[in-house]
């Protein structure tokens, strides 16, 4: 079988995507289960265009070793000297050019002629060469572009040192059939082809981008770009686990393969989740909470008689636990840290106890706890790490003939005790007023959404929240079985990453 390289682009097109926003530690985060989960090449970041997307491409590029680092520049001096400063340490470092060549970008956007352009990106691609020698080169909004001028650019970049060739659907244009043409006609027409690694990054604008992305396969692709939950750009790109699974389960037929470790794709799609806010819509193929589940007496029938009859992937092969041990406030240390393995998680003794201690309080207030509630709590865990003030607790009054009112009290940034309260239209509300009497950072709260993490009266309380300051978004997320308390958390949560945010951009990551 032929190996299909994973390009995975989660931390540079993934987040792209409206309201995402990563730090450097939750991007390093991401890159370690990443390479544990096999990805070939990690597309860690932008570096020119900003100090903390320079420290993030840099940061992984020193502790990552198990998988390449690519840095995007666009054909331009700086950004590819920028690029190459960021990822030099690398163990396998690959700088990724790209410039348009449709004529709408080229006239509307570059406001060039085509021979400007295709001399930046020769120049661009010899400039990366002069660094290293892993080069790629995209002809951004490829499908639109003139096929004769579209040739005659991958001539260039080839000959300029290019060794793998990417073709961007960027605007998700195009239809199987006519993808997979395109690339045919690219290996007709550009005679040194043959001799780079073939790859295609496809946009999901029409719903389309996991079939273009198998079609490219089907007509010689080598290399595809994908996000993780297939996050991105507007509708997003190809789904890295919808694309890995379709060759686990059609290899034979397509004769190709991948390196991804499948067991590892259900918890790096909750990790993604998590720290980009981004919920996995319950109908995702592959990850999404019914991907595995039959509610139709036919469809059920068929499954306890033999699971094959309805699903053609064993949910074990995509690391989703089947452990029958039930978890309450009885079980021991060897039970959660069987329920953790299977999930994926892999703990110091530290992290454990802190972990088991948590558990305990929460089996106190439910009967049963599942694999979900345990996600719950160690997304709870990742939150606390980059604490600037901390919820020590939250107390509010509420009804239908009461004034909503809050008291709270923080831990703030030198351990001190800081106590305030509020009115407000809502506990919520009252609750947010009284953490900004304290915090004093000015935001705008752009969404709110609450979710029940698991089924009954005793569920946890999942809040996802969105703020806003100078025109960038923060992601915030809180658990608890108290919706209150679950909302207190999450804005915590977004307040902290601002926070955080704030202070690199004050200190400056220096190189970009």
């Amino acid at each position: 079988m032929d190996k299909v390289i994973i390009f995975d682009t989660t931390l540079r097109d993934g987040e792209q995507a409206a309201g995402s926003s990563l730090n450097v530690s939750e991007k390093l985060e991401i890159a370690r289960q990443l390479e544990r989960l096999g990805a070939d090449v990690i597309e860690a970041g932008f570096p020119v265009s900003s100090s903390g997307d320079f420290e993030a491409v840099r940061t992984l590029s020193r502790q990552i070793r198990g998988a390449s680092i690519c840095a995007l520049a666009r054909a331009v001096p700086n950004d590819i000297d920028t690029a190459w400063e960021a990822i030099k340490e690398g163990a396998a470092p690959r700088i990724h050019v790209f410039i348009s060549t449709s004529d709408i970008h080229i006239q509307y956007q570059l406001k060039k002629s085509r021979e400007e352009v295709l001399a930046m990106a020769v120049e661009a691609v010899r400039q990366a060469r002069k660094h290293l020698s892993d080069v790629e080169f995209s002809p951004m909004d490829a499908t639109r572009t003139d096929p004769t001028f579209l040739y005659q650019v991958l001539n260039a970049a080839i000959a300029a040192g290019a060794n793998t060739i990417n073709i961007p659907d960027t605007v998700g244009y195009a239809v199987p059939d006519e993808f997979g043409s395109l690339i045919d006609d690219i290996y007709d027409n550009v005679p040194d082809m043959r001799n780079v690694t073939l790859s295609v990054h496809c946009h999901n604008d029409l719903g389309l981008a996991t079939a273009n992305a198998v079609s490219a396969l089907m007509h010689g692709a080598r290399q595809i770009e994908c996000t993780i939950n297939g996050i991105g750009e507007r509708a997003g790109n190809t789904a890295l686990e919808e694309l890995v699974m379709i060759l686990a389960t059609k290899g034979a037929l397509l004769n190709l393969k991948t390196s991804v470790n499948t067991k590892q794709i259900y918890s790096t799609s909750r990790l993604v989740s998590e720290l980009t806010g981004f919920q996995v819509q319950p109908n995702k193929a592959v990850v999404g909470a019914n991907a595995f589940r039959h509610q139709s007496g036919i469809h059920q029938d068929g499954v306890i008689k033999q699971r094959f009859t309805y699903e053609v992937m064993d949910p074990q092969t995509i690391g989703i636990p089947s452990s029958s041990i039930v978890l309450g406030k009885l079980s021991g240390s060897s039970a959660l840290r069987q329920r953790l393995d299977e999930l994926g998680y892999n703990l110091s003794n530290d992290d454990f106890e802190r972990t088991f201690i948590s558990f305990k309080e929460l089996a106190d207030k439910k009967k049963e706890v599942t694999a979900r509630d345990i996600e719950s709590l160690m997304a709870e865990d990742k939150r606390t790490v980059i604490e600037h003030y901390h919820l020590e607790r939250i107390q509010v009054t509420c009804g239908d003939r009461g004034i909503p009112t809050a008291a709270v009290k923080l831990i703030g940034p030198n351990g001190e005790e800081l106590a305030d309260a509020s009115l407000g239209t809502g506990p919520v509300d009252a609750a947010y007023k009284a953490i900004n009497r304290i915090v004093k950072v000015p935001n705008k709260l752009t969404e709110f959404s609450v979710n029940s993490i698991t089924a009954g009266i005793d569920a946890i309380g999942e809040v996802l929240i969105r703020i806003e300051a100078d025109g960038i978004s923060y992601t915030g997320r809180g658990a608890d079985p108290d919706i209150v308390v679950a909302s207190a958390k999450a804005y915590m949560n977004a307040l902290n990453r601002l926070l955080a945010s704030s202070r690199l951009s004050e200190h400056g990551a220096g190189g970009a």
